[in-house]
């Protein structure tokens, strides 16, 4: 799935420390956010989702940096963390639509051409999707996304954030206990640091990526589910505990996702995540941590006895500041180191042989940040950085065996009804953006990285997008 708007968040009186019974919760958590779904229809509402403009009563540009999602403001982040509750209205229609829309043109041609499309100067209908989301009452609320891929040409279920929340003292502090049942590591995050809502805000699949990521990294995503509590300490301290576990193959499937892509979590996958938010230098300034750990079978093939293991460490910050002028800068800082063990991969020689001493220990580092300018909430500039690397591995990496790429990408973007008295009213809007990624290296070298001559900078790509919501 391509990421698109929104913000979340989550927790719950009493479930902190209650891991071990995740794995029950959550088989009897799913009818319930179903439920609580179709209890939004005939209630209505949605998130970077027009709806929810709609709900509050406000312009896009309360919410979100530019006046178009999902990079969050202040006010958005305790929206997402209230469990999208707020609202102006004892009525609203809690639904949304959008879509991506773009032309895409890289260096060289592609070979081979992305499946349906031509080698060079594709464009494409990236995604359309249709959003119910809203609060009702003062404890639930969120959002569920269903997205046609407009590349792969299918349907599939995309971002799900349900949340149920009250609100109390801790330490004497106001606080916001909450829960929340998702389907991606990170897709309940508030601050846009972590890989469900980090900058770039749209991406394609027209054109070609690294393929050296962490697991935390989206592939994960719409394949899980997952149940984690929540506190929100006097606007301050967030603390979130939970885990994932996989749906049935069957369920997958019905839902539109690859049921053995990367596999089945054995047991659960443990989620963590602590950060502080405070005003530094005349901004918003937010630094935190977070963990993920994972046992999987690959392509849900159990025949081995074994798992690949991934344990995913990340630390995060970014800071925000809205200048006298109303301008707004913005900038946000990851970093994930990730140890592997691919063991059942290697014993299945899905990686290799099977034979190598070296298959199945690796490990990763991800760096990425960017910086940004908002001029009124209309133009906005961002330049973003990136880079992998990690332990050299033939046996599962490709060319020189290493897994390191790096590049930068920068976008300027238009949003013309982000802010108040929009000409055709809160629920539509609009963004027109031009990126471009130039690579330094791909897959491990700069020259050559496939073996058949490609250089990394022949994946250089320019894309002009239009991204419609209403």
């Amino acid at each position: 799935m391509t990421r698109s708007s929104m913000a979340e968040a989550s927790a719950g009186p009493g479930g902190a420390g209650t891991i071990p019974g995740i794995r029950t919760l959550v088989p009897l958590a799913m009818p319930v956010a179903l439920g609580l779904v179709l209890l939004l229809v005939p209630a209505r509402r949605a998130g970077a989702v027009p709806a929810f403009a709609e709900q509050t009563g406000l312009s896009c540009q309360a919410c979100h940096v530019g006046g178009f999602g999902p990079q969050l403001t202040p006010f958005g982040r305790e929206f997402k963390l209230n469990g999208y509750t707020m609202r102006t209205k004892a009525f609203n229609v809690p639904l949304s639509a959008m879509a991506i829309a773009s032309v895409t043109h890289t260096r060289k041609d592609q070979v081979p051409a992305p499946d349906g499309l031509d080698r060079n100067d594709n464009l494409a209908f990236d995604q359309g999707s249709l959003f119910v989301a809203g609060g009702v009452g003062q404890h639930l609320g969120g959002f569920a996304q269903i997205t046609y891929d407009g590349v792969a040409k299918a349907w599939a279920w995309d971002n799900l954030d349900v949340r149920a929340v009250t609100r109390g003292k801790l330490f004497g502090a106001d606080a916001v206990f909450g829960l929340t049942l998702n389907n991606s590591p990170t897709v309940q995050d508030a601050w846009n640091t972590t890989p469900a809502w980090g900058f770039p805000y749209t991406d394609t699949a027209v054109s070609g990526t690294p393929d050296a990521a962490p697991l935390i990294d989206d592939a994960l995503a719409q394949n899980t589910l997952g149940l984690s509590a929540y506190a929100w300490v006097g606007q301050k301290i967030y603390a979130e505990a939970g885990a994932y576990t996989t749906p049935s193959a069957g369920t997958l499937d019905w839902l539109g996702a690859d049921p053995a892509d990367p596999g089945d979590i054995h047991g659960l996958a443990p989620y963590g995540r602590l950060a502080w938010q405070g005003q530094v230098g005349g901004g918003t300034l937010e630094a935190g941590a977070f963990a993920l750990k994972a046992a999987i079978n690959p392509g849900r093939n159990r025949s081995t006895g074994l798992h690949d293991r991934y344990t995913d460490l990340g630390l995060d910050a970014s800071w925000q500041k809205v200048l006298s002028s109303g301008d707004t800068i913005s900038t946000q800082l990851r970093y994930v180191h990730e140890s592997s063990n691919l063991r059942a991969s290697c014993a299945l020689a899905l990686v290799g042989d099977g034979t190598s001493a070296d298959c199945a220990h690796g490990h990763l580092d991800e760096w990425r940040g960017d910086v940004g300018y908002t001029w009124h909430n209309r133009i906005g500039a961002t330049l973003g950085a990136f880079a992998t690397t990690g332990s050299r591995n033939g046996d599962l990496y490709g060319g020189n065996g290493r897994p390191d790429s790096n590049g930068v990408m920068a976008q300027v973007d238009y949003t013309p009804w982000g802010g108040d008295n929009a000409p055709l009213g809160p629920r539509v809007n609009l963004r027109v953006g031009l990126q471009y990624t130039a690579y330094g290296k791909f897959d491990g070298a700069r020259h050559n990285y496939d073996g058949a001559g490609s250089g990394a900078a022949d994946n250089n790509a320019l894309r002009l997008y239009t991204w419609l919501a209403f």
